[in-house]
């Protein structure tokens, strides 16, 4: 048994790096600069392997999402890999400029799922995080392991018990963690009154790869998420500098609706680069954006009324 293992892991290491060397030969060779969602879609076109998406924080302490390719027969045996990837001193390596949130030497005791709710249970030294970065190894736990599967909550246990509150702040935390605790937030408010909270897909160019960044913005404005959306990826405003949209700012959405699980949104011209094309990171960016605040399966590109593309969110 431990031979065959053994065997399965070598066999696994050696594929995976030669996708990798098999990747970076095809994108010399195009000379496109495409972003890492589309190197790791090449590594799934190439291999039929999947990658999985991971947040690791930036140098401006921001979360970005980042992906990963997972080794494991069941989706507990996946969530265990995907945490030891977010743990320091893991032997995954991401690019520059992007760091891990456990804090090393965490070990996952235990991962049960069951009613599409996740229980992870972890040794004593998650506890070891700095106040600095608490909230964001919380999040970043959340996030990655919601995206993993159509998972409904995650609880977070140390050495058997209920994390009930962050290791250093003391503040308060809910047994059960979904998406809706929020990322990289942003307020932007000036009343208490009809706060409307958003997330947003931005992008950040880190060593001259894009990476999608999302922001949870809290506003005073009671319209349609959608409308807010468009408005502030067409924004020539971002309250980050290092953050960027490449919607044109003259684009309109004419319409939208939500019907059979698929948001379909209708855009003017401007949706189009010079090139009548819509650009991948305009796609995913608003794709990425509806899925975080509508349950629906698919976004619909229009433009004025012909339908130019869609995002399936099975395959984003």
């Amino acid at each position: 048994m431990l031979r065959t293992k053994a065997i399965r892991k070598i066999f696994l290491t050696t594929l995976t790096l030669f996708i990798l060397l098999t990747v970076f030969t095809i994108t010399n060779y195009n000379n496109d600069n495409d972003n890492v969602l589309r190197t790791n879609l090449e590594i799934e076109d190439i291999a039929g392997l999947k990658t999985n998406v991971i947040y690791l924080l930036n140098d401006e302490g921001l979360l970005v999402q980042d992906r990963v390719l997972l080794d494991g027969s069941s989706v507990e045996e996946k969530i265990e890999k995907l945490l030891i990837n977010l743990t320091e001193g893991s032997t995954g390596s991401f690019a520059d400029g992007l760091s891990k949130v456990i804090p090393k030497g965490t070990v996952v005791n235990n991962v049960m799922v069951g009613n599409k709710y996740v229980t992870i249970d972890f040794s004593k030294e998650l506890l070891n995080v700095s106040e600095e970065k608490e909230k964001s190894m919380i999040t970043a736990i959340v996030y990655s392991v919601m995206d993993l599967d159509d998972f409904l909550g995650v609880s977070i246990l140390v050495e058997g018990k209920s994390l009930e509150e962050y290791p250093n702040s003391k503040e308060k935390i809910n047994k059960i963690l979904d998406k809706s605790i929020g990322i990289n937030k942003n307020y932007d408010i000036t009343s208490f009154n009809n706060i409307n909270k958003v997330v947003i897909y931005y992008l950040e160019n880190i060593n001259d790869n894009l990476y999608y960044v999302p922001v949870t913005k809290y506003v005073n404005d009671d319209r349609e998420k959608v409308n807010i959306i468009v408005e502030e990826l067409a924004s020539s405003y971002i309250y980050e500098s290092n953050l960027m949209s490449f919607l044109n700012s003259n684009v309109s959405l004419i319409e939208y609706e939500e019907k059979d699980n698929i948001m379909s949104l209708n855009f003017n011209d401007y949706l189009f680069d010079g090139n009548d094309k819509v650009l991948e990171e305009v796609l995913y960016s608003i794709a990425y954006s509806v899925f975080d605040n509508y349950d629906v399966s698919m976004v619909s590109f229009e433009v004025n009324g012909e339908i130019v593309n869609h995002i399936d969110k099975n395959n984003k």
